[in-house]
């Protein structure tokens, strides 16, 4: 089964390593999934990529780094993006990333994994990852983690690797139409890092080696390519919807509501200003600001999900379903809308509907802890202890806590049919939390 290989390939590049380490959180929200999505849809296409499998998934870490560990999925922290300045350096670190994948880089990885024996949690990218690629079945995976010494070995790539990687996203970007001095200006940030102590240099210059001749020969390809570049105004938009969001979620509001404007997007601007007054625990206002940016695009799901999620965190909850039952109308296949109207539901006592809700966001993209949650109390609610225990049992196994999930998971095969679905996850689950312990005892 899915779930089991999943568990499976969490478990073993997980045990393969060896202290805990900080857990590192997927930012999921699906403005600014989407926003990265177009993006990097034509340096996918240039690469010969497929953008509808390709997820740019973003780490709340402020570091700076972008990483590849699959052919489906390009990282980027939350830092980086915040560092970049216009959608061309955005797309530089993309199309550096999507050249990674089509080069064939990634094959190396097996061999620096067995190396990266100083921190855990590796593992749980590629099993998160991986999700995605099959057909929603129960997400499992150990939590994201970070140690310098295994993220310097499992993510390094060697120079020769680093120049392909660097002349093939300059010819993406090309092809693209997409100005080539935004690798040029990404490069610029990292110039001068090696010469640092390892402990003082950003990770994206610990795992993507620079070196002057390396600078030089992007430097002349951004000049012969030149010619190439094209104004996008899409392109800079949807790169004000990210950053604007990310920093106005990450900035203080005071910072943000002296810089709303800065993009030059109307809507851009009173998205912000929503966020900052809702920070600000100013309801009125945030809503006076996120209903103007809603009349400026009425059929943005997006604006109409960032109503929804001010209004569910003041406790609005009829109101809440309402935007997020309007923001499900106009994407009705985005999981993380259809999660987020499902938690609305929930809170409103309409426990039935929210399960309906809930268990399609699940199926669409098992990553997200916060709908394995929710669907376990939507469970507990209808008197269905099995199922609740078993989505806290995979809900704690995506998040490394393998211990607990094999209580809840017994717990879930002693309540549940023998032979049915949910009793063969449980199994999964539990075999997966067995050779964990298996695993510990013999350290």
């Amino acid at each position: 089964m899915q779930l089991l290989r999943l568990l499976a390939i969490a478990l073993l590049l997980s045990m393969t390593l060896a202290a805990p380490a900080r857990a590192l959180t997927l930012l999921r929200d699906p403005d600014i999934e989407y926003a990265l999505k177009q993006l990097a849809e034509p340096v996918l296409k240039a690469a010969g990529l497929s953008p509808t499998r390709v997820d740019i998934l973003v780490i709340d870490d402020r570091n700076l780094n972008a990483f590849v560990v699959d052919r489906n999925h390009i990282f980027i922290h939350s830092g980086l993006l915040l560092k970049m300045d216009n959608a061309a350096m955005l797309q530089a670190v993309l199309a550096h990333e999507a050249a990674h994948i089509s080069n064939g880089h990634l094959v190396r990885r097996p061999i620096n994994l067995r190396n990266a024996r100083t921190a855990a949690g590796i593992g749980a990218a590629l099993a998160a990852a991986a999700v995605a690629t099959g057909s929603g079945e129960a997400a499992a995976g150990v939590a994201l983690g970070t140690q310098t010494t295994a993220q310097r070995l499992f993510f390094a790539h060697t120079r020769a690797e680093e120049n392909a990687a660097d002349q093939s996203g300059m010819r993406y970007m090309a092809q693209a139409g997409i100005d080539p001095q935004g690798m040029v200006k990404v490069m610029d940030i990292f110039r001068g890092q090696e010469a640092l102590s390892a402990a003082r240099q950003d990770p994206y210059a610990r795992t993507h080696p620079m070196s002057a001749d390396r600078f030089r020969v992007v430097k002349r390809l951004a000049d012969a390519y030149a010619d190439r570049a094209r104004d996008n105004k899409s392109h800079d938009y949807w790169f004000a919807r990210a950053k604007g969001k990310l920093s106005a979620f990450q900035r203080a509001p005071k910072w943000t509501l002296r810089r709303a404007g800065e993009f030059g997007f109307r809507d851009v601007k009173l998205m912000r200003e929503a966020v900052a007054h809702h920070r600000r625990s100013n309801l009125s206002r945030a809503l006076k600001s996120i209903d103007a940016a809603i009349a400026t695009r009425p059929k943005d799901p997006f604006l109409h999900e960032l109503k929804g999620q001010i209004l569910i965190e003041s406790r609005r909850f009829a109101a809440a379903a309402s935007a997020y039952g309007r923001a499900t109308q106009l994407a009705p296949r985005n999981a993380l809308i259809l999660g987020a109207y499902g938690r609305a539901l929930l809170a409103q006592g309409k426990v039935g509907q929210a399960t309906k809700y809930l268990e399609q966001a699940r199926a669409r993209d098992g990553r997200d802890p916060r709908v394995m949650r929710d669907l376990a109390q939507a469970y507990a609610k209808q008197g269905n202890r099995g199922m609740a225990s078993l989505l806290t049992a995979e809900r704690y196994a995506m998040q490394g806590r393998m211990e607990d999930a094999g209580l809840h998971a017994q717990r879930a095969s002693d309540m549940l049919p023998r032979g049915s679905t949910g009793w063969r996850r449980a199994q999964d689950v539990l075999s997966a939390a067995q050779y964990a312990a298996k695993q510990r005892k013999r350290r």
